[in-house]
């Protein structure tokens, strides 16, 4: 149970994750310093009309937040902010250590501000190919540039909270949709091209993957803010995992059950993850968190939000 008025500094706010933790704030009148690129549009009526006081602050300029007024005795400091997550991006290794020298600033910037904790986002990412749960016994083998980013920016933000005295919170993040997902994503590729009439194509979706629900991907983590444990490495899914094909199936008989789906179409990718399912044990041991909205739901939910 999330009690006691809280004050938020959230970077990465326009994203699925993000517009979930305003709207659950906004529910439990706690205030939201939601940090944005400058000049981004992107899910900003969300965010006011949640009532987050925006702040328009590029990732490399976060020590800026220091001087911000609004932002003085933040409770916790949620970093999900980071460039280039999808696509060739991802192997840009000048990027990706940029994005690993925000977090770092990120956490200085928390500590400055007299925050209690600093939660990193990380991601699945992090333990490349893995057959079996993921959780922080794990020992990761990330394989692109991304991944090994993300990696060096949870142990080194980990240092830095134990420097500084805040209590540093790791999540490994699995997939998560929601309203105000990017476009790139399955999900909301496949739930745009269903809608404008097109046949979307697919692998054999064979994958045995876990998909959660924005709404209880940001519960989980302001419980984790509250509830988790210093230096433990929380991997974050619903712990159920289906073969893709049954998710490309459900999506289809939702959005639109007329259009053929191309499942089997195309080829796996070459070094294709085929299991992706986290161990949430200690993630509901340590807060009490149990995933709420089934994928059928979800998808209904991102279809009403889009309407």
């Amino acid at each position: 149970m999330l009690d006691g008025k809280k004050k938020v500094i959230l970077t990465g706010a326009t994203g699925a994750i993000g517009i979930a933790i305003v709207k659950r704030c906004y529910e439990l009148n706690w205030d939201v310093c939601a940090v944005v690129r400058p000049g981004s549009n992107r899910n900003r009526s969300f965010l006011e009309r949640y009532g987050a006081y925006i702040i328009e602050c590029d990732l490399a300029e976060l020590g800026r937040l220091r001087k911000n007024e609004v932002c003085q005795n933040a409770d916790y400091f949620l970093h999900l902010g980071w460039g280039g997550t999808f696509g060739e991006q991802r192997n840009d290794e000048a990027l990706q250590l940029k994005n690993a020298e925000y977090a770092l600033e990120a956490c200085e910037t928390a500590s400055a501000l007299g925050c209690e904790v600093f939660l990193f986002a990380g991601s699945q990412a992090e333990f490349g190919r893995v057959e079996g749960l993921l959780n922080e016994n794990i020992i990761p083998h990330p394989e692109n540039a991304y991944g090994k980013a993300k990696l060096k920016a949870g142990f080194e933000t980990r240092k830095a909270c134990e420097a500084n005295g805040l209590r540093h919170i790791y999540t490994r993040i699995l997939s998560v949709y929601g309203p105000g997902d990017g476009t790139e994503t399955m999900v909301s590729s496949t739930v745009r091209k269903l809608r404008d009439g097109i046949s979307p194509q697919f692998t054999l979706g064979e994958q045995m993957w876990d998909y959660l629900y924005s709404d209880d991907a940001a519960e989980a983590l302001l419980l984790l803010c509250q509830f988790g444990k210093r230096n433990k490495i929380y991997c974050l899914g619903s712990g159920k995992a289906r073969p893709l094909c049954e998710y490309i199936e459900t999506i289809g008989r939702i959005v639109n059950p007329d259009i053929l789906l191309g499942i089997g179409e195309l080829p796996y990718r070459e070094n294709q993850v085929m299991y992706l399912c986290a161990d949430i044990s200690d993630l509901t041991g340590d807060t009490g968190f149990v995933p709420k909205v089934s994928f059928e739901e979800g998808i209904k939910k991102v279809m009403e939000a889009n309407e």
